[in-house]
């Protein structure tokens, strides 16, 4: 199959948006486009696209960059892009081509 791979980078998890985590946040969106699987990477630190510095410390976890990745059909992943949009949160993406299969039984 082919699609896109999303990799959305949330600047801090600590960040709220509509009553939730921005990363909870996104991975309601993600399941409201109908995309079935995501993997959530915790970065130990990253300079948001504003420069700002961010890291994971031992007391102040709030601060933890992280990024969110799915895969799927162009259609899906246009319809998350538009719901991540409307939502509102300042957020960065990255989008590339891809060639996906599940293997073995599902």
């Amino acid at each position: 199959m082919k699609g896109s791979q999303l990799t959305v980078y949330a600047a801090t998890q600590g960040h709220r948006q509509h009553h939730l985590t921005v990363v909870d946040w996104i991975l309601e969106e993600v399941k409201m486009a109908g995309i079935v699987g995501a993997t959530v990477v915790e970065v130990t630190e990253t300079v948001d696209m504003h420069g700002k510095y961010h890291a994971a410390r031992f007391f102040e976890l709030a601060d933890q960059p992280v990024a969110v990745t799915v895969v799927a059909e162009d259609g899906r992943i246009d319809a998350l892009l538009d719901r991540l949009r409307q939502g509102g949160a300042s957020l960065f993406y990255t989008r590339g081509l891809v060639e996906y299969e599940v293997l073995g039984e599902t």
